[in-house]
């Protein structure tokens, strides 16, 4: 749910939104001859955490070479580079997609390169040195393998309001039916149909154990991203509702489908938008609420910080001083100024809080404050900085099932169920369940810690507990 630790972001998008397209690079014959081709490995330090980084260069036909990288520790492999450049002892990897640089130093036939990594204004330290020893893609034993024991269409549907055409993909069993049916929202950021992420599709997943259990189920691309039309970057929750409203009326349509037993299941920022929809439509039959919010934005990103930070080390003064600057950010935004002011007074406040390293770089820091003004004035930030649930549970009048892994640090269970199960009282609905699930984290894998720097290493995608729990409750209110 954070957009705010720009760092962190940005490196999550350098290590799992990367382009795919290849360009030639010559290389001086030099580095050939001494071998950059084959695997070289390095650790980001990031935020508290540490993340392994591995190029595979190739050398290519024509000359000069091509490269992937892996990043281990969040589950992704073989993400495509654009451009490899070799020059004299100078070796260069762009990712043009994010603005992403790895510039390093190599001397004669040393087996380390020293440098840089460059993206969106941040510059850490990086070396990598040659193995031979490369972690293998880590197993995702819950994925399922075709052929499934069930129906799979590719669909469309449109969101006639926005003019969005929305592409997913429908399962049902193949036998039986009308089914009981769910739509899968997901959490925040462009996210395809699997909610892919750290090298898992909790997505597919979840679709293909509530279809073996006899339950329809749609999930689909956000606007913008896979093969959806529409732009993201220019939606907010109140928007995607509005996509998945035109997902309930496409389901409406299919004769697979019991038209009044369709349901909602949210995760992260769909677990807003579940309820948001509930309370304006009667075609929503239940809803779950994945690790959804029961408290304005700016509350959750206070809390979640303070949370992730110190599972990753960090010190009471340096939670508290982070705390201090969000809450000058946070004060900007929320302040009604119009998005060039907004952005004049977060440059500012930026700027006098620079540390000596970002002064002495005056070109990264000028770009690192601009690409995180882009996140904070982002139509998206903005409207979940100050957005607040609780209204429209209080209008929620169909079953809610609403569920939290205690581990979660990105939406803490003691901060949001409560005051879930409160507004769903005060608003007097008849059947709710609010229920927080021992030892798992906010994707709801089985966790030590639930850090986020946890989630690509573990192996499960989706506890059986919480697949279960989730089945079991959907069924019984599908009688």
């Amino acid at each position: 749910m954070n957009r705010w630790n720009i760092k962190k972001v940005l490196l999550t998008i350098v290590l799992i939104h990367c382009a795919t397209v290849y360009t030639k690079a010559q290389a001086n014959q030099s580095i050939q001859e001494r071998a950059l081709a084959g695997a070289w490995q390095g650790t980001l330090a990031v935020g508290g955490a540490s993340l392994r980084i591995v190029f595979h260069f190739v050398a290519a036909p024509q000359g000069g070479y091509k490269a992937t990288f892996d990043s281990p520790d969040q589950g992704a492999f073989g993400i495509s580079t654009d451009t490899v450049i070799v020059q004299d002892t100078t070796i260069r990897v762009l990712i043009k997609a994010i603005a992403g640089e790895f510039k390093g130093t190599r001397s004669a036939n040393a087996d380390s390169i020293s440098g840089t990594w460059s993206q969106g204004g941040v510059q850490l330290p990086l070396v990598v040195r040659s193995t031979s020893s490369v972690q293998e893609a880590p197993k995702r034993p819950q994925e399922p393998k075709k052929p499934y024991p069930y129906i799979e269409l590719e669909v469309t549907f449109h969101n006639l309001k926005a003019g969005v055409t929305l592409a997913g993909t429908l399962t049902f069993p193949s036998q039986g039916g009308p089914f009981p049916a769910v739509i899968l929202i997901t959490g925040s950021g462009p996210q395809d149909r699997d909610e892919s992420v750290f090298g898992h599709k909790p997505f597919l997943v979840f679709s293909d154990y509530l279809t073996r259990r006899g339950i329809a189920v749609l999930r689909y691309d956000d606007r913008g991203t896979g093969k959806s039309t529409g732009s993201f970057k220019s939606g907010t929750s109140r928007d995607f509702a509005d996509d998945a409203g035109a997902a309930v009326a496409f389901l409406k349509t299919r004769k697979e489908v019991r038209s009044g037993k369709i349901g909602i299941v949210g995760h992260s920022e769909g677990g807003i938008i579940a309820p948001l929809l509930a309370a304006e439509s009667k075609d929503v039959a239940f809803i779950v609420m994945m690790a959804g919010t029961g408290v304005p934005g700016d509350e959750i990103i206070y809390k979640q910080a303070v949370l992730i930070a110190l599972a990753a080390g960090a010190t009471e003064e340096q939670v508290k001083q982070q705390q201090s600057q969000r809450k000058k950010f946070f004060a900007v935004l929320k302040s009604g100024k119009d998005t060039t002011a907004t952005a004049a007074e977060l440059r500012r406040l930026m700027k006098a809080e620079m540390d000596s390293t970002m002064q002495s770089n005056p070109q990264a820091a000028e770009a690192a404050i601009d690409a995180q003004i882009g996140q904070l004035n982002s139509l998206w930030f903005r409207h979940f900085l100050i957005y607040d649930p609780r209204p429209a549970l209080m209008k929620v009048r169909c079953p809610v099932l609403a569920i939290n892994g205690e581990k979660d640090l990105q939406v803490s269970p003691k901060q949001n169920l409560p005051e879930i199960e409160a507004a769903l009282r005060a608003g007097k609905n008849k059947d709710f369940t609010v229920q927080e699930i021992p030892g798992l984290n906010h994707l709801f894998q089985t966790a030590s810690t639930g850090a986020p720097s946890e989630y690509g290493k573990i192996e499960e995608t989706i506890s059986p507990t919480a697949l279960k729990m989730i089945a079991d409750w959907i069924l019984e209110r599908s009688r």
